[in-house]
């Protein structure tokens, strides 16, 4: 259950009525201003603030629409409500954007997390340990930037999907410098050899594009329906950081080995960003005005024909 604030001028109040009609709503003049607090199921606030939108005049200083979440709202009348509506509750896509913004730049906490993830994940490979690996995968926050990938593409901001996708490809990058290097120093002291966890991650296969494509669509459609990121991310973090790793332990120990996890590292990277785009249009995410739908929909349909060409290209790769 939201509740929504809405200030208006007094003009607006009879159009405001016939979008809130139904709801559970209390209204109060003031001056030339009205402001109505409305209760509405999760499932229908991206709808009525979508209707709002279009019902006041948002140039004025006084015009406004908030959304927050009640701790508890005791009501009849909304249990009412809530028991006509069929739909699965979805937040709104200015909640989807606020939630993507934070890994729309690249944060020192979010790089750092990555790397000692995958320092971790090192260990694990190196001890033929599963559990420490999936230790690793727990810490890392990779579906991060994956989801700001795909809300930021959904809603046309093109840059800030770049910067989701820099932030990435930035981390995943230190994780193999960093892996190289440890690799180095480990092989100094101690004899070191290639567990059958880290020659899992050399046996290419297509079925990484079909999996990622499926962990990214996935992924979205677990957040946009309000499931606990961590849940989502571990299944992410297992797709990119032990490959990840691998390619760093491979280009000091294995060099004529290092393509066969680099390339299915791309392939997890790729799929998953197919994955997370075919989710969009799938759960209807996107901008609320006309103009901004006809732009995101261009580069939604531009990148999409990019990373069809990119699947192909890795597919036959990993086949040959």
């Amino acid at each position: 259950m939201k509740r929504i604030t809405v200030f208006a001028k007094r003009q607006d109040s009879g159009r405001i009525e016939e979008v809130i009609e139904g709801l559970v709503h209390y209204r109060e003049f003031v001056e030339d201003a009205v402001k109505y607090v409305i209760y509405a199921p999760d499932s229908m606030v991206d709808s009525v603030v979508d209707k709002l939108r279009n019902s006041i005049d948002l140039r004025y200083r006084e015009s406004s629409i908030a959304v927050d979440s009640p701790d508890f709202v005791i009501s009849s009348a909304l249990k009412r409500v809530d028991k006509k509506i069929k739909k699965e509750a979805r937040p709104p896509v200015e909640e989807l954007i606020a939630y993507a913004k934070k890994y729309s730049e690249i944060d020192p906490l979010f790089i750092l997390l990555t790397t000692i993830a995958g320092l971790i994940a090192l260990t694990g490979l190196f001890l033929n340990n599963v559990a420490i690996i999936i230790g690793a995968m727990l810490l890392s926050p990779l579906l991060g930037p994956i989801y700001s990938f795909s809300i930021n593409i959904a809603v046309g901001r093109v840059r800030d999907a770049g910067k989701s996708v820099g932030a990435l490809l930035l981390s995943l990058s230190l994780v193999m410098f960093l892996s190289y290097v440890l690799t180095f120093i480990f092989s100094q002291f101690i004899e070191l050899s290639l567990t059958p966890e880290i020659m899992l991650r050399f046996a290419n296969s297509p079925i990484y594009l079909v999996m990622a494509f499926l962990l990214g669509f996935a992924a979205v459609l677990a957040l946009s329906r309000g499931i606990s990121e961590s849940i989502a991310g571990i299944a992410i973090a297992a797709a990119l950081l032990p490959p990840a790793v691998v390619v760093g332990i491979a280009a000091q120990i294995a060099p004529s080995q290092v393509m066969k996890p680099l390339l299915i590292t791309l392939e997890n990277v790729v799929g998953l960003m197919a994955g997370t785009l075919f989710s969009i249009p799938v759960l209807k995410i996107g901008p609320r005005y006309y103009y901004e739908k006809a732009k995101a929909r261009r580069f939604l349909i531009r990148l999409a024909v990019v990373l069809a060409v990119l699947i192909a290209i890795l597919a036959v790769l990993s086949m040959l």
